[in-house]
């Protein structure tokens, strides 16, 4: 069942860069910034009452990620939504005719389990189901 919002996917290309301008503008503590080398990307997660800010670098020359900042630049990839029942809520969604972009729940970077719906099954918005 879902529950809420976890976080917003925030796609960037400089992380570092990002992280110490957001601290800036907002006093906050640049959040720590974890290295998935087997996914060639960087994430950081910086909470905002409820919801986090999911920064997201992606290294690699051809990534989702490197792809998505190359060709719109720092921006918006996804919004999250927290499911704690995430194969019912796949089984759900394709019954009323929503189109999936993960058939099953795969491990997203933060070592949750995550299900993209297509994009143009929400008339372009990128939404995620992911684990809390």
């Amino acid at each position: 069942m879902i529950k809420g919002i976890g976080h917003i996917g925030i796609a960037v290309k400089d992380i570092e860069e990002v992280l110490v301008a957001f601290s800036k503008a907002f006093n906050l503590a640049v959040s720590p910034i974890r290295d998935i080398p087997e996914k060639k990307m960087k994430v950081s997660v910086v909470d905002v009452g409820e919801i986090g800010l999911e920064f997201i670098q992606d290294y690699s020359e051809d990534g989702e990620i490197a792809t998505f900042v190359k060709g719109k630049g720092n921006g918006i990839h996804h919004i999250s939504f927290l499911t704690d029942q995430i194969e019912a809520d796949i089984e759900t969604l394709k019954a009323r005719g929503i189109e999936m972009a993960d058939q099953k729940p795969r491990m997203g970077v933060r070592g949750k389990r995550i299900a993209f719906i297509k994009p143009s099954a929400l008339k372009g918005i990128p939404l995620e189901l992911s684990e809390p």
